[in-house]
């Protein structure tokens, strides 16, 4: 299935050249919308009816900002994307594909081939703030920096902590340094303010980063 992209802002799922964007044709069947004002963009379609799917590219929020809520049916040729990407690290090649409760599952499997014909991964989740993976690593992230903050042990023996008794690559500390921990405060603020749960409230550490980052 041929696709058209329409770009509308920066992008973070694509901010480089990759495969995707290079098979983009003029006319074609699904209508990729990038950036960070894709809804918008989306907003101002003429004829959103006439593509066969349209994917829309989300920051934090919830595709039904975008395209409404209806008592917990809506659900259309309207799916949401994003590809995870941390802090201002490089994109993964996961792309986390949204759907809503009554989204056709013709619709979900044609974002999928989309996607994973281009070399991408891809997991589809419900319409949720910050779908699955920042709603599962944010808060570990969090109680990381906490346990720093609190001095249960250095930032070094955190790190090598965790990756030798969980096998993990990187320890939490270290990657936040690299990926930015400013732009953790960002995430998790959006998350705490969309959720109100504890675990999302930004851990002391990204709240100074960011306020460095701001010239607060």
């Amino acid at each position: 299935m041929s696709h058209t992209l329409v770009r509308a802002g920066a992008s973070r799922s694509f901010a480089a050249d990759h495969p995707l964007c290079q098979a983009a044709t003029t006319h074609a069947e699904v209508l990729l919308i990038l950036g960070s004002e894709a809804g918008q963009a989306y907003a101002e379609l003429a004829e959103p009816g006439c593509f066969a799917l349209i994917l829309i590219e989300l920051g934090d929020e919830c595709l039904g900002v975008h395209t409404g809520e209806q008592r917990g049916e809506e659900g259309s040729q309207v799916l949401g994307f994003a590809r995870f990407r941390l802090g201002h690290g490089a994109p993964s090649d996961l792309v986390e594909i949204v759907r809503q409760p009554a989204t056709p599952a013709a619709a979900i499997a044609q974002a999928r081939g989309l996607f994973e014909a281009h070399g991408l991964l891809t997991a589809v989740c419900a319409d949720f703030p910050g779908r699955i993976v920042n709603r599962l690593v944010r808060p570990y992230y969090n109680a990381a920096l906490a346990k720093l903050d609190a001095g249960l042990a250095s930032a070094a023996d955190l790190d090598l902590t965790l990756k030798l008794g969980l096998g993990y690559p990187e320890g939490p500390i270290e990657l936040l340094e690299r990926t930015g921990l400013a732009e953790h405060c960002d995430t998790t603020e959006a998350l705490y303010q969309a959720l109100a749960e504890p675990a999302y409230a930004p851990a002391r550490r990204a709240r100074v980063a960011r306020q460095r980052r701001d010239g607060a």
